[in-house]
């Protein structure tokens, strides 16, 4: 499993009940993994299997889980369906097409906020999902409270298990942690340039473009510093880019870097510290 250095704390908090996943009659062990995968790149944990046609536990299922053991670990197998749904207070049927059973029809997103507002108060909740070839049968929808169903092309509406899975719990999540990213630009580590670095930098930039006579016709150079000067504004660079950057053109203009802070005292050059040019084509020249 991978893990981020810095992960948000935000998205490690989920305080709301989370659903459970209720596979109807799955034919492949694959197929159990992968929704199970799916699951846990969300934070599902409970998955619910109704008569597995090649029974459990399976190794395909763990092996597809790609190490999502913690699911796989926990699943529960049950007889009927009834029997899988029984202790909880709301679900829904998962159906790619229109069904006789006269109930609501929900998309993942507005499904999403009906379970996260019963998971807040602690309520059960749970999707159905139904077997790879033809799905759920109306019989099984009607044990649902609603329907939910994908806004695919209606001309090729089948999705694999762990696809919808994978759609249902996404919507699930982003919803009870409003969205929150794993992880973000750290602005502590990366403060934005000020706008005096900036400066500097368009005034390096620009000698060094003078020197070798990049302002053809002369006339022109006020149009192209300001076309050049607004590539850099929309960049919305860093202290340490816009650092970067004077270094690059340091080298272009064959001066040495600066030493390293720590191998100041050495008197060796910081080849890979490229954030070294301080001094405007002014102060290079002794103005």
């Amino acid at each position: 499993m991978t893990r981020n250095a810095n992960i948000n704390e935000e998205a490690l908090t989920v305080g709301v009940r989370p659903p459970a996943v209720i596979l109807c009659e799955p034919q492949l062990g694959e197929n159990i993994g992968t929704a199970a995968r799916a699951m846990a790149n969300f934070g599902l944990v409970d998955l619910r299997i109704v008569n597995p046609r090649d029974g459990w536990p399976s190794e395909k299922a763990r092996a597809a889980a790609s190490r999502a053991d913690h699911v796989i670990d926990k699943v529960q197998v049950f007889d009927s369906l009834e029997a899988a749904i029984a202790d909880l207070t709301f679900v829904y049927a998962t159906t790619a097409r229109s069904r006789e059973v006269a109930k609501p029809v929900r998309g993942p997103d507005e499904a999403a906020v009906k379970v996260t507002g019963l998971g807040a108060q602690g309520l059960a909740t749970g999707y159905i999902f139904g077997r790879e070839r033809w799905g759920l049968n109306n019989e099984e929808v009607a044990l649902a409270d609603e329907i939910l169903t994908l806004p695919v092309d209606p001309n090729f509406a089948s999705l694999n298990i762990a696809q919808a899975v994978l759609v249902c719990a996404y919507e699930w999540r982003k919803t009870a942690t409003s969205g929150a990213l794993p992880f973000t630009l750290d602005t502590e580590t990366n403060p934005p340039a000020k706008k005096e670095d900036l400066l500097r930098l368009f005034d390096h930039l620009e000698g060094a473009l003078d020197r070798v006579t990049f302002f053809r016709p002369v006339e022109r150079r006020p149009h192209i510093i300001r076309n050049i000067r607004n590539i850099f504004q929309k960049a919305e660079l860093t202290d340490q880019e816009v650092k970067t950057l004077r270094g690059i053109i340091a080298a272009l203009e064959g001066r040495p870097t600066r030493p390293r802070k720590d191998e100041a005292g050495e008197g060796t050059a910081g080849a890979g510290d490229l954030g070294a040019a301080d001094e405007t084509p002014a102060e290079r020249d002794g103005a």
